[in-house]
């Protein structure tokens, strides 16, 4: 089966070049929107320029059959272009989708959203968040509004909650954490083939004997790939490690806090 007409949103970002290929040679016409410059590669793409503001939104994916939405601030960030980035951002797609009918989204969301979570922990999407950032608080508000859009205005949303995504793992973290640019594409197709999913929040992850993430048997997907292929040294996991590694450390945020008295 063809994928019909999908949009592509981030299609410049690294998430979003790994799929631009597979979706192409998969969609009957693809849509790649993105503030960066892109150029057409094949007689069925599509290209737009936009900053995705509500209206450009609604001209983007108006007679699409689905919309694949990367773009946003992709790491620790402060919060307020986290908010307008991600959650805005985000809030601006699930409109355009309601606006036009068009029935389905799946999001970009993020394992740093239970990166707190000890390594020493099998995690599920039914657990509460315990992100590890404020990156990983905006991924939460993602979710948020994509369970909003579903239950208020019946979108199919899909959250993948995507993993490390490298050509090939490189730290001990990604034993548990990798998701090869193959699966990536395994799970993308899932979340826009699964029979009315309603709401659905998903780990996208490879099949790492190491991984702490639960998949989700409902997208159908099996992933293929396992980081313990490649000669990495296994150091990682220990009882106080969180998931999110150095991602869950005070240093890694605190750059991005204002303190208006100046005190650092």
């Amino acid at each position: 089966m063809t994928l019909g007409t999908i949009v592509l949103t981030g299609a410049a970002g690294r998430v979003g070049t790994a799929l631009r290929t597979p979706l192409r040679d998969e969609a009957e016409r693809l849509v790649l929107a993105d503030r960066a410059p892109l150029t057409v590669e094949a007689p069925n793409e599509v290209v737009h320029r936009t900053d995705l503001g509500l209206a450009d939104a609604v001209r983007v994916v108006e007679g699409a059959d689905a919309v694949v939405h990367l773009a946003g601030v992709p790491d620790e960030a402060p919060l307020p272009d986290l908010v307008e980035g991600n959650i805005l951002g985000t809030h601006r797609i699930l409109e355009a989708a309601r606006l036009t009918g068009v029935p389905r989204v799946v999001l970009a969301g993020s394992n740093r959203l239970t990166g707190f979570y000890p390594s020493t922990e099998t995690v599920s999407p039914r657990l509460p968040p315990r992100p590890d950032g404020l990156y990983g608080v905006s991924k939460a508000a993602v979710e948020a509004l994509a369970h909003l859009y579903a239950d208020k205005f019946g979108l199919d949303v899909v959250c993948l909650r995507i993993g490390s995504l490298e050509l090939h793992p490189n730290e001990p973290r990604h034993l548990a954490t990798w998701l090869s640019h193959r699966d990536c594409a395994g799970f993308v197709r899932a979340a826009l083939t699964v029979p009315s999913p309603g709401f659905l929040a998903a780990y996208a992850v490879s099949a790492n004997a190491r991984r702490f993430w639960e998949l989700d048997g409902r997208l159908g997907y099996e992933p293929r790939d396992d980081a313990a292929s490649y000669d990495i040294p296994d150091t990682f996991v220990g009882a106080g490690t969180p998931q999110g590694g150095a991602f869950a450390s005070a240093a890694f945020t605190l750059p991005h806090l204002e303190d208006p008295a100046g005190r650092g």
